[in-house]
């Protein structure tokens, strides 16, 4: 049987990532989670995990072990033209909340035509992550 579990992470300004992260996966504030060195979200319709951050002195020093891929065109099957488009859409929204675009990265689809895979960002404290 699976168990609840939250992701948990160190940042510089907690409140500010967990703004940052609600509008990404379209989370809100963690009801009753009141610290002033920390910041968390949960998942409204409570089906994904709790996202928790904890306040630390030091900065981001090394690349992601760990990595949260937003998926935006869902599951495949895909119509490809059409999941450009949704990432497209989405890094532009992320884009305008505080996120970097790092690189895009291209794949083949099934007639071997170049197109958009994912899209490597950061986080306003520059945490990678994908949108897909």
């Amino acid at each position: 049987m699976a168990v609840h579990w939250t992701l948990g992470g160190d940042a510089n300004d907690p409140r500010r990532l967990a703004d940052f992260w609600s509008v990404a996966l379209g989370y809100v504030a963690e009801p009753g989670y009141d610290d002033p060195d920390g910041a968390s979200i949960i998942d409204p319709d409570g089906h994904g995990p709790a996202i928790g951050w904890l306040r630390v002195p030091e900065g981001k020093s090394a690349k992601n072990r760990l990595h949260i891929d937003i998926r935006v065109a869902g599951e495949p099957p895909w119509d490809w033209v059409r999941r450009a488009e949704l990432i497209r859409e989405k890094v532009s929204e992320l884009t305008a909340a505080g996120a970097t675009r790092v690189r895009d990265e291209q794949y083949l689809d099934d007639d071997g035509r170049t197109i958009l895979g994912h899209v490597v960002m950061t986080d306003p404290e520059g945490n990678e992550f994908c949108v897909a």
